[in-house]
Formats: structure tokens, sequence, C-alpha cells
């Protein structure tokens, strides 16, 4: 039996983003102070970084992991077109137990 991932190996990637936002934010918060900004001043700053790149960017990845997801027109073309070339080499390679092979990975990875 398979053991399970620890949570910190499962989300690495997001608790190592939380700590470099949260250090990043800090630092903003805590020079922006020493600067003689006031706290309005800091939010309005913090708000305009966001605004032009963070945001853009939380759009850019995860809407079109969600399309990609979802099964976007364009990525299903893509998945067949590269399971015809699959198949393709495989018959060049073997052309006696390819349709063999290609019958048991069916059967094992059936199409949705």
């Amino acid at each position: 039996m398979a053991k399970k991932p620890s949570i910190a190996k499962k989300y690495g990637y997001l608790w190592i983003t939380l700590i470099l936002f949260s250090g990043s934010i800090i630092a903003h918060w805590y020079y922006g102070f020493q600067s003689g900004n006031t706290m309005v001043e800091n939010l309005r700053d913090t708000f305009e970084n966001w605004q032009s790149e963070f945001l853009q960017l939380i759009w850019q990845v995860a809407g079109l992991s969600y399309l990609w997801y979802i099964g976007s027109p364009q990525s299903k073309e893509e998945e067949e077109r590269n399971q015809e070339m699959l198949q393709w080499i495989v018959k060049k390679l073997d052309p006696q137990k390819s349709e063999e092979f290609l019958k048991e990975m069916e059967e094992k990875y059936p199409k949705k």
C-alpha cells in the first residue's frame, strides 16, 4: 500500500508561495511605515500592485488551468491529435503486436 504524502509535501508549492507572499507583504508594510506612509497610503500601494500584477497572473494561471481542466475544445483537439500520433508511432515500431497493445491500453484506460 502506497504511503500518502504529508500535507507539507502535497501542498509544498502552496506553502512556499504563502511564505514568500507573507514575507513580501510584511516587508512592504514595514518599509512603507518607515518612510512615513500612512496606513491609507500603504493600502493604496498594496492594492495597486495587486491590481496590476497579482490579479492578472491569477487569471492567467487559474483561468487557463480551469479552461484546460473542463476540456475546452482546444485541449480536446490537442489530446486527440497526440493520441493519433502515438498510435501511428506504435504501429510503425511493431506492426504485428500494435493492435494487441492498443486494445490492451484501451481496456486499461477507457475513453471518458
